[in-house]
């Protein structure tokens, strides 16, 4: 596990500050935190910062006087190749070249580990996502849900922290009688029974073919039942049907879960009346209206937890969603003590954040401690030209067609290539294009041309896993590759922080273009340069290294042929 780059120069100054000050070169003041940028120029150097210029009234001289002084003090590093005052008193540093290239070998060394960083410090996180109704197929907009969480808990379990991926079933509630009710009519309608179709219920295709499935494989077993008894039972096994779909889509997405968590199971352990007990007690809880509501000074309003008999007659369907949330919370934090509950909703969740935090605070909980990230929705485009509906169905469009019609790899690139708050246009002629224009061709084919140079090699009779002098690596080019590759560590700390995991696409992006562009200006295998054939074997070994590093934080294959 590597230090950031970052954090060792914030670390080098603050020392050259200590040195300064013990020597007298400048007076004793609290020194501050010390912040390290990437400057916008090249020329300005690797690293800047600018703490010296808010420290002229305490040190009582200019910035750019107290930069030159801090730097007289610097102790050495093999790291820093140039330390310069720039501007109004910046601290410019460049990397050393030496200790760049140096790092090509430090790179393979760490193998798939490279990335890997330690500010987690094992803290126990628990990312929850996708979690759709249960009562239908994966759609476009939930994939998106996916991709975004399962890309998280790859990049927070390289940042060093304990990660578990759950699946909330949300099989409670008044949802799994409606659900039950659509599959009994298309049941009854597929054993050639005249049965009308409620008229809330779930009008989609896949519950007709469900119902089909269901009475080829068990015939009139539900006949026998009484017509509620029935209908339970046909949405809990419908449900079971759904998840089953659910779990196979996702895993064909590259998704897997640690637990499905069923939120039934807050209402028959018991737990959602011990935490309602907590609230009344705490005094959060009011009734009105023949109703159980939750009453916070963080809410504008009240939020129902029951509803009223008179609105819903059976007692098991009056818990609203709120009132499952408040128990998961609970059992999140409490009973399973992670130390941080991250969880995926889509943007028309918004108003729902506040009465999950309050909630948490309520039963004096952090609500720091209840991350909630909003993503927007996903367009789907074809040529410019919307696609809403199904081919098949003329419903709408189901992850199993996505992944049917551009695979795995496009679909979880082109879903992380934007901030969560930006509503996403995936164009599916894109996805498939094998050209520049596309970004998932243009960065997996970065890696496919690295393991062809390396085969070629092989096939001449170079010993390719053979460790060259990476000294002789001083073209341009290969120096920016270097430094590219070096900054995954910065973008896995920044997305892993941020919970932002597009950061990883634009790194992809960057990282290949840099490839490319030393594959066109340095010559790789050449008979006539054997040491700097071999430096340059190294050195497209640990971009292939970093390289498919990134993909697969992207959850994404790293291909060696296209």
């Amino acid at each position: 596990m590597r230090r950031l780059i970052r954090e060792q120069i914030a670390e080098l100054i603050k020392n050259g500050f200590k040195e300064a000050q013990t020597g007298g070169a400048l007076p004793h003041f609290p020194i501050p935190e010390v912040t390290v940028e990437r400057p916008r120029q090249p020329e300005y150097g690797d690293y800047s910062s600018p703490v010296c210029l808010r420290l002229a009234r305490e040190a009582q001289m200019s910035p750019r006087e107290i930069a030159a002084r801090v730097l007289a003090h610097l102790p050495p590093a093999p790291y820093v190749g140039k330390a310069e005052v720039a501007g109004g008193g910046y601290i410019n540093i460049t990397l050393a070249t030496d200790w760049l290239t140096s790092q090509v070998n430090a790179i393979l060394e760490e193998g798939e580990s490279f990335g890997n960083l330690e500010i987690g410090c094992g803290r126990r996180v628990q990312v929850e996502f996708v979690s759709a109704n249960p009562t239908g197929p994966i759609t476009v907009a939930s994939a998106r849900n996916a991709v975004i969480g399962d890309t998280l808990a790859n990049l927070l379990a390289a940042a060093g922290y304990q990660v578990e991926r759950e699946y909330y079933v949300n099989d409670a509630g008044s949802q799994v009688r409606k659900f039950g009710e659509s599959l009994y009519a298309r049941y009854l309608q597929a054993l050639g029974r005249d049965e009308p179709f409620p008229e809330d219920g779930y009008h989609g295709h896949y519950v007709v073919e469900m119902a089909q499935q269901m009475a080829a494989r068990y015939g009139d077993r539900y006949l026998s039942m009484p017509r509620e008894e029935a209908v339970r039972a046909l949405g809990n096994d419908g449900i079971a049907y759904v998840v089953e779909w659910i779990k196979r889509d996702l895993e064909a997405l590259g998704v897997t879960f640690d637990v499905w968590f069923h939120e039934r199971s807050l209402y028959e352990s018991g737990l959602f009346d011990r935490v309602l007990h907590m609230l009344r007690e705490r005094g959060y809880v009011v009734e009105y209206d023949d109703a159980v509501w939750f009453r916070h000074p963080d809410l504008e309003s009240d939020a129902v937890i029951i509803r009223s008999p008179r609105i819903i007659p059976d007692p098991a369907e009056r818990p609203t969603y709120f009132a499952s949330d408040i128990a998961y919370v609970w059992n999140k934090l409490v009973e399973r003590g992670f130390d941080q509950a991250i969880y995926v909703w889509g943007a028309d969740h918004h108003g729902d954040v506040p009465r999950v935090k309050a909630a948490a605070k309520a039963l004096g909980l952090d609500p720091a401690r209840v991350v909630i990230i909003l993503y927007q929705m996903v367009n789907l485009k074809r040529g410019g030209e919307d696609v809403r509906m199904s081919k098949r169905t003329g419903e709408f469009v189901t992850l199993r067609e996505l992944l049917d019609e551009v695979g795995p790899d496009p679909i979880r690139f082109m879903l992380l290539t934007c901030t969560v708050d930006a509503t996403i246009d995936f164009d599916l002629a894109l996805a498939v294009e094998q050209s520049d224009k596309n970004p998932v061709y243009y960065v997996q084919y970065a890696h496919a041309r690295i393991a062809s140079i390396l085969r070629y090699a092989a096939e001449l009779g170079w010993e390719v896993e053979k460790p060259g002098d990476v000294s002789l690596l001083t073209h341009g080019s290969e120096l920016a590759l270097i430094r590219k590759m070096l900054d995954l560590q910065e973008i896995v700390a920044l997305a892993a922080t941020q919970l932002a995991p597009h950061h990883l696409t634009v790194y992809a992006k960057e990282l290949a273009t840099l490839f490319h562009a030393f594959y066109r200006d340095c010559r790789v295998v050449d008979a006539e340069q054997p040491e700097l054939t071999q430096a340059r074997l190294t050195l497209v070994r640990a971009a292939r290294n970093v390289l498919a590093r990134a993909l697969h934080l992207m959850g994404m294959s790293a291909p060696e042929r296209m």
